[in-house]
């Protein structure tokens, strides 16, 4: 392909990106990334007045049992965090822009058939949320899943321990284990 031929394809492939970002309508985010569907509201708390706080703070980030189960006892990089976000179905979210009280009952259906569950912060950024101790996640002997259907579509402060990989974002919730 002559060089002529490439810079004209370059050239329309850039115009028609400028065009189509021009006919974009998204609400403005204060930072970061826009939140899909701004219009389904959330009405139990605020990025200001969460409803609530779910996870504990611990002295380390990892449990005893994710050390034991990572490769040569070093689990990844890892740091305590406390994010504030909506908790929403991390699936319908990505998949259609659903989220807020009017997807509450479908996003509790989803948790409940064992859909990832997701946070949603104010600057638009989606992070996915787990319990954090290794084994007893695994086994089945934890209930995070149950305070995330009681708590969908709600605005709530989460402690845990975030990490991240290649885009990819978690919040590891420690404090569910049964009793």
């Amino acid at each position: 392909m002559s060089k002529k031929a490439v810079f004209a394809i370059v050239c329309v492939f850039g115009l028609a990106t400028f065009v189509f970002a021009q006919g974009e309508k998204k609400a403005p985010a204060k930072k970061g990334i826009a939140i899909l569907q701004p219009q389904m509201a959330v009405e139990t708390g605020s990025f200001s007045a969460p409803a609530g706080k779910l996870g504990q703070k611990t002295g380390n980030p990892w449990s005893a049992t994710t050390v034991g189960a990572a490769v040569d006892g070093k689990p990844n990089s890892a740091q305590t965090a406390t994010l504030v976000g909506e908790i929403l179905d991390f699936s319908c979210y990505l998949q259609v822009g659903k989220h807020g009280e009017k997807h509450r009952a479908c996003g509790q259906k989803c948790f409940t058939a064992g859909q990832p569950i997701g946070l949603l912060t104010e600057d638009g950024n989606l992070y996915m949320l787990m319990e954090e101790e290794h084994d007893p996640r695994r086994d089945g002997l934890t209930e995070f899943r149950k305070a995330a259907i009681e708590h969908a579509a709600h605005i709530m402060e989460v402690t845990g321990t975030l990490s991240s990989h290649a885009g990819y974002k978690a919040l590891y919730v420690t404090g569910y284990l049964k009793k």
